[in-house]
């Protein structure tokens, strides 16, 4: 039986579901084998694939395949689409969720080592690319950026990260709730999250993870934007106000 619900129920899921939240512009070649390998995992997963403003069958793809598809008029970027998935978490009352790449980088087999430090208190984990796992490689001037963000990053949040960057996430439902309100949407919001995460008092923990090559389609990060994007997320991380830790429990008990 599939672990891939074609239909959520609404606010009454049961406890050990676990929702997928997958962005996706125009990924229709990757999508039918990034679903499969979810369906494949032995997890009880709900996959939702925000389709932002696809031009292609991404939405009809996904829903073919058995996932929710939540469809945006138009492309917001993966930020708005990701904070569109949290909303829809919090709304049907999830406790857990994923965040998972549409293109077939992320491994599904991993998202237990995603999941097992929410198990031990965390709130937050990434999947770190580069913290011995595997043999992802960039390129040196990407690189260099990562490093100068890896150092920023230690100098705001107080914490150390190797993968700034990572959208192989997992979230506990204090985590999920804020996003679900205060999700960063500009450009290498990932990087803002995570600040976002650490400032507001949560446990974020780093777990190392295998990220494969793109199964298909295209890559939507370009090399001309970088340096720009850069450049502003390290001026945004600098006036990132720390936040008071919001909690679902205690809101639900108020």
């Amino acid at each position: 039986m599939s672990n891939v619900g074609s239909s959520l129920p609404s606010k009454h899921v049961a406890p050990d579901r676990i929702i997928v939240i997958m962005p996706a512009f125009n990924e229709q070649e990757a999508l039918p084998s990034t679903l499969a390998g979810l369906r494949a995992a032995s997890l009880p997963l709900d996959v939702v694939v925000v389709d932002d403003g696809s031009t292609d069958d991404t939405a009809s793809i996904a829903a073919a395949n058995g996932a929710v598809c939540l469809q945006l008029p138009f492309n917001l970027g993966i930020g708005g689409a990701l904070r569109t998935g949290f909303r829809y978490a919090i709304e049907n009352g999830y406790q857990r969720g994923i965040q998972f790449d549409a293109d077939g980088q992320h491994d599904p087999e991993q998202i237990a080592a995603l999941l097992e430090p929410l198990d031990h208190g965390a709130d937050m984990v990434v999947g770190s690319r580069f913290a011995g796992a595997g043999a992802y490689q960039v390129g040196r001037s990407r690189g260099l950026a990562m490093n100068i963000l890896r150092w920023a990053i230690r100098r705001l949040a107080g914490q150390r990260f190797t993968d700034t960057s990572s959208g192989f996430r997992s979230f506990g439902p204090d985590v999920l709730d804020m996003f679900a309100h205060e999700y960063p949407i500009e450009y290498m919001d990932s990087v803002e999250a995570l600040v976002m995460a650490c400032r507001a008092g949560f446990d974020v923990r780093e777990v190392p993870t295998v990220m494969h090559e793109r199964t298909g389609g295209v890559a939507s990060n370009r090399s001309f934007r970088l340096a720009y994007h850069y450049v502003r997320v390290l001026v945004s991380l600098a006036n990132t106000p720390k936040t008071h830790r919001r909690s679902r429990t205690a809101e639900v008990h108020s």
